[in-house]
């Protein structure tokens, strides 16, 4: 038998969810391929009700939410969930559809190992609201992309991008839904490569 070493390894990941988290299934569903170099061990809300929770639990996922209303500091609240994520031994989070700007702290305690999908074509368009501020500006080319998380908002390394028209008929939904199947096509691609140690923060 040959001995698993640390390069075939699957690694643990959290994901990280505010609401349906259609990204976080497009993650579940890469992680559950023989070859996947990841294992998704656990999936965290801030809110109790989000839907994805349940639709973690249905493909045995261990879940937990915590709200962040119960606590008064930013970096309170993201120490108990660093701690839980420490506690399960995770070696990789991706935020997914997460609500929250993270405290430095956390930022810095993941960093290089925490992975964020945007919707728009990074340096451009930081933020939220990406889809219709493309529109107002007139763009031809929109898109999403990965990257490491730093405590600054949407500005660490890139992984990986993908592009898409803008068409004169667009509007803010029909834009937000065709970046949507190509964030669900890349963010596993990066996550696996994160994984594989194909892309390193530097």
């Amino acid at each position: 038998m040959t001995a698993i070493t640390p390069h075939t390894k699957r690694k643990r990941v959290a994901v990280l969810i505010s609401g349906r988290g259609s990204n976080m299934m497009a993650l579940v569903d890469a992680a559950g391929a023989p070859d996947s170099p990841v294992d998704i061990v656990i999936v965290f809300s801030n809110r109790m009700d989000a839907p994805g929770l349940d639709y973690a639990r249905r493909n045995g996922i261990d879940t937990f939410a915590l709200s962040h209303k119960a606590f008064n500091l930013r970096q309170d609240f993201d120490q108990a969930v660093s701690d839980k994520l420490t506690a399960r031994k995770i070696d990789l989070v991706c935020l997914a559809g997460y609500m929250r700007l993270l405290s430095d702290a956390f930022c810095q305690q993941w960093q290089g190992r925490m992975i964020n999908m945007h919707p728009s074509l990074l340096p451009a368009f930081k933020g939220l609201d990406t889809h219709q501020r493309v529109l107002d500006a007139g763009e031809t080319e929109h898109g999403c992309s990965v990257h490491f998380v730093t405590p600054s908002l949407d500005d660490g390394p890139i992984i990986l991008q993908a592009k898409v028209p803008v068409f004169v008929s667009d509007t803010a939904e029909t834009l937000a839904a065709r970046v949507l199947v190509e964030e669900h096509r890349i963010y596993p691609l990066a996550l696996a490569m994160v994984a594989r140690g194909e892309a390193v923060f530097q």
